[in-house]
């Protein structure tokens, strides 16, 4: 991916880095499937929680590229299953989602002890941002 700007990063971190809705994308035999989730931006990417056996991850299985939109954003990304959230390599990202999502997060949604409970990773590879008249480009 093109580097995105100081300024563009500036602006994903303000709209992204928090609980934020996205449109994600995936493809499955030539068929486009999209759905909302929470994610949270932060460096190039967005982390998702999710579940391992869920249709999105089986899709991601056979086509790893993604689009996403959100507010003023469309991009593609490369998805990358990070695996089981309590994983101990997971653990500085595991730690940032439950902040940022500590609103919903224990709500009896996700099941933490379950191993299928996983973070996907969404690192963009280029995409569109659009903030007051100004294009952003990556």
């Amino acid at each position: 991916m093109k580097k995105l700007s100081e300024d563009a990063e500036k602006i994903m971190s303000e709209r992204f880095g928090k609980d934020t809705i996205i449109a994600l994308a995936t493809v499955e035999n030539e068929v486009p499937f999209v759905r909302y989730v929470n994610a949270y931006y932060e460096n190039g990417a967005f982390y998702i929680i999710t579940y391992a056996l869920s249709n999105k991850m089986k899709h991601i299985e056979s086509n790893s590229t993604v689009a996403i939109a959100g507010e003023w954003l469309t991009a593609h990304g490369k998805s990358i299953n990070l695996g089981y959230f309590g994983k101990e390599e997971n653990r500085w990202i595991a730690e940032k989602l439950k902040k940022v999502f500590s609103e919903w997060i224990d709500n009896g949604h996700n099941n933490f002890n379950d191993e299928n409970t996983i973070i996907l990773c969404v690192e963009l590879t280029d995409g569109l941002l659009l903030s007051h008249g100004t294009r952003y480009e990556f």
